[in-house]
């Protein structure tokens, strides 16, 4: 099997009581099975069965995409979680759920291998393959498939590949460059992601070739009759051209909002909804590894959208997406951090998709700023994503509380794309920590590692079984001790170093201590002599900033790759979701080791002494202006807090309180 986080998972074995095994095992013990419990309330569990319910009569709450339309995703994304679980957490109820699901899936498709709740219910299926703009048939059709490549890996036996594939061979004839079929690709990427991993499973090259296409076709201005797609197919269906559905941006069309504006290989900057570009470019990496020599132009187009994307429009936490209206992307800079500034989203799909791309790319480019990235987003927009129970989850991820949005989670959502797909990624969160990239000395086995947790990978080095073992308490301790066990003496580890890391060091010294595009390599010759050794980072409490373009003068605080947010549970003197709180850059932070007696969660607390006080912005009476003396007066005249709490952002909405919380506050200077 290829090289995918989804099947190497299970050659990293998390060890217990282990940070990363505890957020696991939580989601495998509470989440799985409480979301079973909506998708059985909310009826999509047995909407397979194709009988009517009441809430296809419903009107659409985002027109016109009524809340129906994801329903195959959310059972393909949790079929997909409880067969990753059912390989080390076997439960009957969870196995029988899925067998029953797996049925009732096979009994629902078409004699042509089509399979679709809306075009099998709610609308007659002649009407299919009609609205692929916004409809999300292929998207829907690629969380399916990738449920059943979990559940063939699971069960071995092709009781729901083998349905999906006759699906895929549906697709083949349909979409395709011949002018008997439909030169379409999803209105929201994540099918060619599944294609590919498919055709690494049957090696059948229609599957490769139609993710091509779906891929290279896009944005394609002429690609009908001389037009877009989209614009094509909406006069088709007699779209009118002044109903703007309620997600756009502008007047139709906005082909940007689907990351489909131009062609991929001339898209300059990264737009739209954010998780539709992270799904697609994660599915452009694959590609890029299985055919590297043939891609150049794609290549270039990662990196230009990545770098765009980093430097403009992501926030500190790793979230993306500033936009509510459209979930998506704001102009250059634009990151306000809560509904009161004007915006923030940051979706926890986004910050998943994120962490695709990232691991895909690291498969044929070993580069430790991507890296880096993938671990600040998995820490904090990731993470904050599920209360530490496993049984509340937030869909959007705002910076700023307010009395609009207040810092809350919720059990289930409308939409409820976000509670399985976190699912999913923690069950397979071993995957991402290692990868076997090749090596440039033959007949050396290379590891690399990206991601620092108390685990162990087995591997083959020259047919002999071998481990790696770490032992740390990462992300609270920058200590990480590793033991290499094999027989072979040609092995060769690569560890990461993040850019944040200001001192660190190897214990035993190696010979070379040079960095490479963010890793350091460990040559054979000294692992030899050397199997157990000790990586030290320090993880030292930073002061961050944003780009002076993004005009919110805040500063943010970061422990290793932890961001800190400040909560009103630990300091419930706030009224006004620390909005006038003003924090000293050079203040003084303490940190100390707690465990919370609500929730038992262990972390790493920190405080500021005497360098955060309350701008008294009720006095200040602007019209329209403050003179800056008379602004910089009150501030440093301002009554000093004693002592400011702070708590990891991830952790945050979990200990109850009046639902008041920030991340950047704002700079104080006396």
């Amino acid at each position: 099997m290829a090289d995918y986080p989804q099947e190497t998972f299970l050659n990293v074995k998390l060890a217990p009581g282990s940070f990363l095994e505890k957020k696991r095992h939580i989601a495998s013990v509470a989440s799985l099975k409480q979301q079973l419990g909506f998708l059985k309330s909310t009826g999509r569990y047995e909407a397979f069965k194709l009988k009517w319910l009441p809430v296809y009569d419903e009107p659409p709450a985002i027109w016109p995409i009524g809340s129906w339309l994801f329903w195959d995703s959310d059972i393909g994304k949790w079929l997909e979680g409880a067969c990753y679980f059912l390989h080390t957490d076997y439960d009957d109820e969870v196995d029988a759920a899925v067998q029953e699901l797996t049925d009732m899936l096979s009994n629902a498709q078409h004699d042509d291998g089509y399979l679709n709740l809306h075009y099998s219910i709610v609308e007659p299926t002649s009407n299919r393959f009609t609205n692929i703009r916004d409809f999300c048939e292929l998207y829907n059709a690629g969380h399916l498939l990738e449920g059943a490549l979990a559940h063939e890996h699971y069960y071995k036996n092709d009781k729901l590949l083998g349905p999906m594939i006759r699906y895929v061979d549906l697709m083949s004839k349909t979409f395709g460059p011949s002018e008997d079929q439909l030169h379409a690709y999803p209105g929201h990427p994540e099918l060619e992601m599944a294609l590919l991993r498919l055709y690494e499973r049957t090696h059948d090259k229609r599957h490769f070739e139609l993710a091509k296409y779906f891929i290279t076709e896009r944005g394609n201005p002429k690609g009908t009759d001389g037009r877009h797609y989209y614009d094509w197919e909406a006069d088709k269906r007699g779209d009118d051209p002044n109903a703007r559905p309620y997600f756009y941006p502008e007047r139709t069309p906005s082909n940007w909002y689907y990351s489909a504006s131009v062609p991929l290989i001339d898209m300059q900057t990264v737009e739209g909804h954010s998780v539709r570009p992270m799904y697609l470019l994660t599915a452009v990496a694959d590609m890029v590894r299985i055919d590297k020599a043939n891609t150049p132009d794609l290549q270039k187009a990662i990196v230009r959208l990545w770098e765009d994307m980093v430097s403009t429009k992501m926030y500190v936490t790793g979230g993306i997406g500033a936009m509510p209206q459209y979930e998506g992307f704001g102009i250059p800079y634009f990151l306000p951090q809560g509904t009161d500034e004007g915006g923030c989203y940051a979706e926890t799909c986004a910050a998943i998709g994120i962490m695709m791309m990232v691991e895909r790319v690291l498969q044929y480019d070993l580069d430790g700023s991507f890296t880096d990235i993938m671990e600040l987003a998995f820490y904090n927009a990731v993470l904050t994503a599920i209360s530490t129970d496993g049984r509340k989850y937030t869909y959007v991820n705002q910076l700023a509380s307010s009395d609009v949005n207040p810092a809350e989670r919720s059990e289930w959502f409308r939409c409820a794309c976000c509670p399985p797909n976190i699912t999913r990624t923690l069950a397979i969160i071993g995957g991402y920590l290692y990868s076997q990239p090749a090596s440039t000395e033959a007949g050396v086995k290379h590891i690399a590692v990206h991601l620092y947790s108390s685990s162990t990978l087995d591997f083959t080095a020259a047919d002999h079984p071998s481990t790696l073992t770490q032992t740390t308490d990462w992300p609270w301790s920058g200590d990480v001790e590793f033991k290499l066990e094999t027989s072979c003496k040609a092995v060769s580890i690569s560890l990461r170093i993040p850019q944040w890391a200001s001192h660190w060091s190897i214990e035993p010294p190696p010979p070379s201590k040079e960095v490479t595009k963010g890793y350091m390599t460990l040559p054979a010759e000294y692992l030899a002599s050397n199997p157990n050794f000790t990586l030290k980072i320090e993880l030292d409490i930073r002061i961050l900033t944003s780009h002076p373009f993004v005009n919110t003068d805040t500063i943010t605080v970061a422990r290793g790759p932890i961001i800190y947010c400040v909560e009103d549970f630990d300091n419930p003197w706030v009224n006004d979701h620390f909005k006038s709180l003003q924090l000293d850059p050079d203040a003084m932070v303490t940190e100390r080791a707690v465990k919370d007696s609500s929730t038992g969660e262990e972390y790493v607390a920190l405080d500021v002494h005497r360098g955060a006080s309350v701008l008294p912005v009720k006095s200040l009476k602007a019209a329209p202006s403050i003179p800056w003396k008379t602004l910089a007066k009150a501030a440093a005249d301002t009554e000093v807090i004693e002592v400011l709490h702070m708590v990891p952002y991830y952790f945050r909405s979990n200990r109850g309180g009046k639902g008041m919380a920030r991340t950047g506050i704002r700079r104080w200077i006396r």
